[in-house]
């Protein structure tokens, strides 16, 4: 379990906003217990709002968290003010995985997170009863890493997600960015293969702007796109870790700009990769609202990023 801060505050002024789903990067998760957090967190930089009824909620209170969220989303022919979020729901085989399913199926709801996802059948049930709803299959153990590849194949997976608090638990894995490489590593590659959005990294617990920054490029080293969040303010460095850098936008633009002058077509083995990177930086820089201005008159020639920028 996160030990999610529940004291954060937003900025009143800030009105936040979601993107599509395929390219969010930061996935906030706001305990289904505390009501009164749902609207600031929809007022935060998320872009994917995530109430959670699952692990940040003690099983007492989990039917009135449930009750929290479906208030909060409102039905599908009349929606209320968090119509769009998400919900992490309990597992597959919990006693509340069936009674979230029910609850939430009327609702305006726009995916759900999935947890403890260790075998197919665990999605692929969700799915039929949940039908075209998106779910994140979030692997939090040894069992579930074993078939990832089969989970992110199944019918109904939409991205996968890291948990991992609860896999260093049942692995007795640290922290070190080294100790999971494996791991992060079989996320990427089956997501890949299976032709799903880049997967969702775990969350970075603390109030460490540094100790984040840390994490979220560790996250893009290894191809993750999207990172869970614990508290409304680690949004924006996730984003932004997660974005394009003004760098390879620039790069970038200078690329195409060169190509051009040289008459646009082919010129070596080089350029066909340098195109489709070059295009994936930019299309995302886009998506994100993320611009490149005030650049020197005559600007140094900027080296290709990395190869392990990925979409």
């Amino acid at each position: 379990m996160y030990d999610q801060n529940t004291s954060y505050e937003t900025d009143p002024t800030d009105v936040g906003s979601r993107i599509d789903p395929v390219l969010a990067r930061s996935w906030l998760l706001v305990n289904g217990s505390h009501y009164n957090k749902f609207e600031p967190a929809g007022r935060s930089r998320a872009d994917i709002v995530v109430l959670d009824i699952e692990d940040a909620v003690a099983p007492k209170d989990k039917v009135a968290a449930r009750d929290n969220v479906v208030r909060w989303l409102g039905g599908k022919q009349a929606p209320a003010a968090g119509a769009g979020d998400w919900v992490r729901i309990n597992g597959f085989g919990t006693p509340w995985w069936a009674d979230d399913i029910a609850a939430l199926a009327p609702t305006a709801i726009g995916g759900v997170m999935l947890a403890m996802v260790e075998s197919v059948d665990h999605v692929t049930e969700t799915a039929s009863r949940l039908p075209d709803l998106p779910i994140v299959a979030l692997v939090e153990t040894a069992r579930g890493l074993e078939r990832i590849g089969e989970i992110a194949t199944a019918k109904g997976t939409f991205r996968l997600a890291f948990g991992i608090g609860d896999f260093r638990r049942d692995t007795g894995f640290g922290d070190n960015p080294l100790t999971l490489a494996y791991a992060r590593s079989r996320f990427t590659i089956a997501a890949k293969a299976a032709h799903l959005p880049s997967a969702i990294d775990g969350p970075t617990v603390g109030s460490s702007a540094l100790k984040l920054s840390e994490a979220t490029a560790v996250s893009a080293e290894f191809g993750m796109t999207g990172k869970i969040c614990l508290t409304p303010d680690q949004c924006a460095p996730v984003n932004e870790g997660l974005s394009p850098s003004l760098d390879e936008i620039s790069w970038a633009q200078e690329f195409f700009a060169e190509f051009e002058r040289d008459g646009g077509e082919i010129r070596n083995g080089s350029d066909l990769p340098r195109i489709s990177r070059a295009t994936k930086i930019l299309d995302l820089a886009r998506a994100y609202g993320i611009t490149a201005s005030d650049y020197e008159d005559d600007p140094v020639h900027m080296p290709a990023p990395s190869d392990t920028f990925h979409y």
